[in-house]
């Protein structure tokens, strides 16, 4: 077991998103087992009640706790989701952005987000801004963005972020993991100095379900990869926790890392120039949108 921050979880908050099931719910399993106060954010109160109450049962923690959101890709829902986590939480010590998907058909929210981008990308820039000023009131804190390795060999569009001229599943799927790289190394150069470190993480190819959400061919196919290739979920958990939680990475921020070991990525994933470009991208679309329900 990773050695928590300060060598105990107790008395500390840690939010993880996409908490219900595959590599989220053991993230969450394992910081409530070191002694996290853990928030599991998930789709429905049932589903998010359910996987709060297990975790709970499994790690003999009793400080295992939800809040239910129905779509991360829509950015009114995000803002709803850390007003609850600001008013129920003083303090939140650690943020995990593992919600993430993989869309073979390009698809527009409610709101005309192209999902991937929505998901992937702007739910955690969004959340983790909005959350900011209570991670910094909270330091030493940390946030953890789950990446993939699937960014290798991708370039950013600024042009075409959403995929409205031309979009290929697996293609915007390594794109969007590249942008969460790129806006990591951002947040990481936002937050200097202020005790809150900011890193992204290859958990490797897991046996999660991913993809499943296709159906058809792309299920079928994505089921016999993960029978062939994937690592287990417990495996695929163990870098996560340990840049969330271990003290030798006191300190250690904007930096990506597969199999507990910090690498360099892509080199678009290097390009602070366009991280900054970026995350202003990131504004803009927001600004864009309505308010509305």
């Amino acid at each position: 077991m990773s050695a928590p921050v300060g060598g105990t979880g107790a008395g500390r908050v840690a939010v993880v998103t996409g908490a219900t099931s595959g590599i989220g719910r053991e993230i969450a399993r394992r910081l409530a087992t070191d002694g996290y106060t853990v928030v599991v954010v998930g789709r429905g109160d049932a589903r998010a009640a359910a996987a709060a109450s297990e975790i709970a049962r499994e790690s003999a923690n009793a400080r295992v706790e939800f809040v239910s959101v129905d779509d991360l890709a829509r950015p009114v829902r995000v803002r709803a989701l850390a007003a609850e986590l600001l008013a129920r939480y003083p303090s939140i010590h650690v943020l995990v952005n593992n919600a993430g998907g993989f869309f073979r058909r390009r698809e527009l929210t409610p709101d005309g987000l192209e999902r991937t981008f929505a998901l992937n990308v702007l739910a955690p820039y969004l959340l983790t801004t909005l959350l900011a000023d209570r991670l910094c009131a909270s330091a030493p804190a940390r946030v953890v963005n789950i990446a993939s390795a699937a960014h290798r060999r991708q370039r950013v569009d600024f042009e075409d972020l959403q995929g409205a001229r031309s979009y290929a599943g697996y293609r915007a799927y390594g794109r969007s993991k590249l942008e969460l790289i790129l806006l990591t190394r951002e947040f990481a150069r936002r937050f200097a100095g202020t005790g809150v470190t900011v890193n992204a993480v290859h958990p490797g190819y897991v046996a999660s379900g991913f993809g499943l959400n296709n159906g058809g061919g792309t299920a079928l196919t994505m089921r016999v990869l993960a029978r062939l290739f994937a690592r287990s979920i417990p495996r695929g958990a163990e870098t996560p926790v340990y840049v969330a939680e271990d003290a030798a990475l006191d300190g250690v921020t904007g930096e990506y890392f597969a199999d507990r070991r910090i690498t360099p990525g892509d080199r678009a994933s290097r390009d602070l120039a366009a991280a900054g470009r970026l995350a202003g991208a990131c504004e803009a679309v927001l600004a864009s949108l309505p308010p509305g329900p």
